[in-house]
């Protein structure tokens, strides 16, 4: 069976392939999904509207319309009730129906899977050249993760110094200066962490070497991977030069030798869920401020045998800069696999369960050191975590 299916943003080569496989007589199945079926579908349709009304209740402020509008689009994301695309094969005549999507850029993971493949695609077949890359995850202490969530205009500014330090250390390990070498590099911002909590880093993707300007054409000239001792170097120069830029802009105050955070004032509502996200807390109800219920189901002994020492992690103030991971020029497979880890949504529908007693049961991607495998939220507490992982919009 040939269908006809007009381009709507999707990738040309999948349908290219699809065509291919329909012509050598392979079968092509399409199974409609079916989101009132998943766990998260049904904790925010059950519970969204008790949610809003206790936030409002608790807080004295409602949130944003922008999280009220997530919501909304993502109970009618994939159900046919709320319009679809009607398909038909021009051969045989069979139709099919496409239920439209939300196209959001928070929590639903639908959306965030179809984005997550169609990014990767995009910068390992069009934006990243064919050479060397390097991933460069630089994590933020706390209080500077909740100041980015609640003023994520600072990114820009913030990015701009990293990039210029990482830069700048590119070129001197190629032997040439700043004027003398080109390099490149995609940044992607992530929200969250593997156990639902407001963990605002960022995941930079450097191209591992320099373009030489040499007359006409600029050459490709590959660097050693930096030792432990020139990331230290490097992260204690992005951490002075982040703290001078946010000091600069009065959102931090140094005062006697000692720096602090300065007042902000953004939405009440959302400030008071973000910054139980960040510290892994109860944001809601009679257990508000409490630490989160977690199980430990892998034996400790398992999780703290010894490992082999990173040597391309370095860590300071509470700040982390992670370089470890490095794709050849040749592992394009390999590239594109690290673009999907990094672009991908923040909830996987089989990472959720719930229990005897109707709270939700999240699996953590690996144990942690203590042997915590997973955390134990109501509904209202996984509806709150969605909340944060859902970037504001602008005007």
């Amino acid at each position: 069976m040939s269908t006809a299916i007009p381009d709507l943003q999707s990738r040309q080569q999948p349908l290219d392939q699809a065509g291919h496989l329909a012509a050598a007589g392979k079968h092509l199945h399409y199974e409609r999904r079916r989101p009132e079926e998943t766990i998260l579908y049904q904790l925010v349709q059950e519970h969204v509207e008790t949610f809003l009304a206790q936030v409002e209740t608790e807080t004295g402020s409602g949130l944003p319309d922008f999280v009220k509008a997530e919501f909304g689009d993502f109970l009618e994301c994939g159900v046919l009730a709320h319009g679809f695309l009607r398909l038909r094969c021009t051969d045989c005549a069979h139709e099919k129906l496409v239920a439209f999507s939300c196209k959001r850029r928070g929590f639903c993971p639908s959306c965030g899977a179809r984005r997550m493949a169609q990014t990767a695609a995009h910068l390992v077949e069009h934006v990243i050249p064919q050479v060397p890359v390097r991933q460069w995850v630089l994590s933020f202490p706390i209080p500077l993760r909740f100041l980015f969530a609640s003023h994520p205009d600072l990114l820009s500014s913030v990015l701009q110094v990293i990039h210029r330090a990482i830069s700048t250390f590119l070129s001197q390990q190629a032997g040439l200066k700043r004027t003398e070498a080109q390099t490149g590099a995609v940044t992607l911002i992530q929200r969250f962490g593997s156990a639902a909590n407001l963990n605002i880093h960022l995941h930079c993707l450097f191209l591992d070497g320099v373009y030489r300007i040499h007359g006409d054409a600029p050459v490709f000239q590959p660097v050693h991977a930096p030792t432990a001792e020139q990331l230290q170097t490097l992260l204690t120069r992005i951490i002075k030069r982040v703290m001078k830029l946010l000091t600069r802009k009065g959102y931090l105050i140094e005062e006697e030798g000692m720096t602090y955070m300065a007042e902000i004032e953004p939405n009440i509502a959302l400030v008071s869920l973000q910054s139980a996200a960040c510290t892994y807390r109860i944001a809601l109800g009679p257990r508000a401020g409490q630490k989160v219920l977690t199980l430990n189901i892998t034996p400790t002994q398992k999780i703290q045998e010894p490992q082999h020492t990173q040597a391309c992690c370095v860590n300071a103030q509470g700040f982390s800069l992670h370089a470890e991971v490095r794709c050849a020029m040749n592992q394009r497979h390999k590239l594109e696999r690290l673009c999907r880890y990094i672009t991908r949504p923040a909830i996987a529908h089989e990472r959720l369960k719930r229990n005897s007693v109707g709270d939700v049961v999240l699996q953590l991607k690996s144990p942690y050191q203590d042997g915590t495998t997973h955390i134990v939220l109501s509904p209202l507490d996984k509806i709150a975590g969605s909340d944060f992982e859902q970037p504001p919009v602008g005007p």
